[in-house]
């Protein structure tokens, strides 16, 4: 299996009217309860609108993003699944869900990673 990380802009649904967002609200979370009874789902969220803190390698904390940056996340899913195809076809469920584009990533894999995810895991 591999993990997708399926996202959309900060602003990608500022076109739904506020008396639409208790129903976009319904319908995503329909999908994401859809992902977690097929188990695929891993982690997800919903971010707050501009509220970054930049660390830099020297430890140096700016309030941010960057201004020269154009776009930041808005809200993500990470779902574990077999193909780029099922990870466009969940994309596709929460596009409509949310009414905006999602883009589409693959995340790398990292054996090691997972291996001391699962060491802490048996050891918990």
């Amino acid at each position: 299996m591999t993990r997708y990380l399926i996202s959309f802009n900060d602003g990608a649904m500022d076109h739904i009217p506020a008396e639409d967002l208790p129903e976009v609200g319904k319908d995503a979370h329909a999908v994401i309860q859809e992902a977690v009874n097929a188990g695929v789902f891993v982690a997800g969220a919903g971010l707050q609108r501009q509220r970054a803190s930049i660390v830099g390698p020297d430890g140096l904390v700016v309030d941010g993003p960057y201004p020269e940056t154009k776009e930041v996340i808005g809200g993500f899913v990470v779902l574990d699944l077999a193909s780029k195809e099922e990870a466009l076809s969940w994309a596709a469920k929460i596009a409509r869900a949310c009414r905006s584009a999602q883009e589409v990533r693959e995340l790398m894999d990292d054996p090691e990673m997972d291996a001391m995810l699962r060491e802490t895991a048996r050891r918990e």
